[in-house]
């Protein structure tokens, strides 16, 4: 058990070792550690040589495992009584491109001044190498102020999330033992409109397809063969069409008879949050939300499932124009699902729907890009409310137990495959621009999120 002194020192330790701290950083932004792309695999594998480096130094027995992708990163050190925690991470990062729209080099990281604070620009900077390295250097602080670790702490890093983590769960299965632990620590989340910390409890599931329609055997002129020939995109745009009713519900068979109403008592704690839906939408240019029309706006993006077209292709696209009758349209559709949703069954009920759409002279393809569950965590156990309390601490407001409307499958994946419940902290803001050009993380964030899982260390080894 960490006491109010110890734990005093370790936050001073912190404060005074940030310099070190971002340096640090900076150097595993350096790695171009791009998983989608195998001309950066060695760049992959550099990164991950350099953490097992690093938590070598701080006293972890820790080595990579080969995978048919990239190297898992493994590491365990800090007593054997107490809890045991395991803290997932991932060093991938996305793709660059377009390389054309960054202000500097993406793989040389820097501290940009900005009217809100100091902040770390580069690719990874937010998802996920300044999340991971806020805990390793809560460790780092933990183990130089006391000699120790407060607790038993397992870590594990992969370098395939941002590519579909395809080695993950065949890894996980086959390590079970090396990875069981009594709770997961994920660090992929971020601050409540940038300011109010938050304990992911439910993230939504996600299914992907692609749906091909087929007609004629070629392109076909359409003043020659126009209104004799069926046209596949006016096939396609018609079951898009139908995908939703006029009051935003999704109109797939069966979509809704598992979904589970939120809890009066979430709720209430969403309302106190004072989601302003209109600056939310006002900052990509929108107003009126588009969803369910029964649902607030956070139920909408935190527990409630979508149904999203996400790319249409079909016919002529390029330059100037072509008048032709494609012989193929396809669409790229993706569901976010709830805790209690299947999305095999949902699958099923779709490719169903779109088969007793097609007209005669037209046959359809699927093509499946991904099935996960989504996972409600189980907040009555004591460590969500002590993971709570400590953030609360730190920044000086009451953090909150909220949704999430993206998909992070590991949390998932450790309770099925580990039996173990997984905690989602994160220090993000939403204007950090992951994925996209010019990506950064507020110093701030990295500073407050090393002081916050000192703080969650000491709550949870008690």
């Amino acid at each position: 058990m960490t006491d109010a002194a110890t734990l005093n020192a370790v936050l001073n330790r912190i404060d005074a070792n940030m310099p070190q701290a971002v340096t640090r950083l900076q150097a595993l932004l350096r790695i171009p550690s791009i998983s989608t792309d195998p001309a950066f695999a060695p760049n992959c594998r550099a990164a991950a040589d350099w953490l097992v480096r690093e938590l070598q130094d701080l006293g972890f027995d820790a080595q990579t495992y080969d995978t048919p992708g990239h190297p898992m990163v493994v590491g365990q050190a800090g007593a054997d009584q107490g809890p045991c925690l395991l803290f997932y991470g991932h060093y991938d990062v996305q793709p660059v491109d377009p390389l054309a729209l960054w202000h500097n080099d993406p793989f040389d990281p820097h501290i940009e001044e900005t009217p809100d604070g100091a902040v770390i620009r580069g690719r990874g900077a937010s998802d996920d190498k300044g999340q991971l390295m806020t805990f390793l250097e809560a460790c780092r602080a933990f183990q130089a102020e006391t000699g120790t670790l407060p607790a038993r702490i397992k870590v594990f890093f992969e370098g395939e999330e941002e590519s579909g983590s395809p080695s993950l769960v065949p890894f996980m299965g086959t390590h079970a033992d090396l990875l069981s632990a009594d709770l997961a620590l994920i660090c992929d989340t971020g601050l409540f409109q940038g300011k109010t910390p938050a304990i992911v409890t439910m993230l939504r599931g996600l299914l992907g397809e692609e749906v091909v329609i087929s007609g004629p055997t070629k392109d076909l002129h359409s003043g020659l063969y126009g209104g004799a020939a069926i046209n596949p995109v006016r096939v396609l745009v018609k079951i898009i069409a139908s995908l939703h009713d006029d009051t935003g519900r999704v109109t797939v068979p069966e979509f809704y008879d598992d979904v589970e109403e939120l809890p009066d008592a979430m709720r209430a704690q969403w309302q106190a949050l004072s989601f302003d839906h209109a600056d939310f939408l006002g900052k990509v240019g929108l107003s009126q939300p588009a969803g369910e029309q029964d649902r607030t706006p956070l139920e909408m993006l935190w527990s409630r499932p979508t149904c999203e077209v996400n790319g249409i292709i079909g016919g002529y696209t390029g330059d100037g124009f072509k008048t032709v009758l494609p012989a193929e349209a396809r669409a790229k559709i993706s569901f976010r699902l709830v805790p209690g949703q299947d999305p095999h069954a949902i699958r099923d009920n779709f490719r169903a729907m779109v088969r007793a759409m097609l007209p005669a002279d037209c046959r359809v393809e699927f093509l499946g890009h991904g099935a996960s569950r989504a996972s409600k965590m189980a907040t009555t156990a004591p460590a969500f409310e002590q993971a709570r309390q400590a953030l609360s601490e730190e920044w000086g407001c009451a953090a909150a137990f909220v949704g999430s409307g993206g998909s992070i499958p590991v949390a998932g994946h450790f309770k099925t495959v580990l039996d173990m419940d997984a905690m989602l902290v994160g220090f993000s803001k939403d204007d950090d621009q992951i994925h996209s050009p010019n990506e950064k993380y507020d110093l701030k964030s990295f500073h407050k999120g090393i002081r916050s899982w000192a703080r969650i260390l000491a709550r949870l080894s008690a």
